[in-house]
């Protein structure tokens, strides 16, 4: 079984992926669109992740991007929010 990754720095790894492609996670808890299930699961899938080391390097690359590396394990999870959210929820 693999290891999951520490769970400080992958919360902040989310939360800049989430920056980067506008996804704003906070807004959307707050609109309801997200539950506080949807956000530990993203932070734990992020965690298992293996693409951790060109995360780094690529949100090093970027300030903004339409969608989040298709090496990202929350690719769909950013879209589905920013889509729920862009329609109200």
């Amino acid at each position: 079984m693999k290891r999951l990754g520490d769970r400080k720095r992958h919360y902040w790894l989310a939360q800049r992926m989430a920056q980067t492609t506008g996804t704003d996670l906070t807004g959307a808890y707050d609109a309801g669109d997200l539950s506080q299930q949807q956000w530990a699961e993203i932070v734990e899938a992020c965690r298992g992740c293996d693409w951790t080391e060109s995360c780094e390097r690529w949100l090093a690359r970027h300030e903004t991007a339409k969608e989040a590396p298709a090496g990202c394990t929350n690719c769909g999870a950013y879209m589905e929010i920013r889509q729920a959210v862009s329609e109200g929820g």
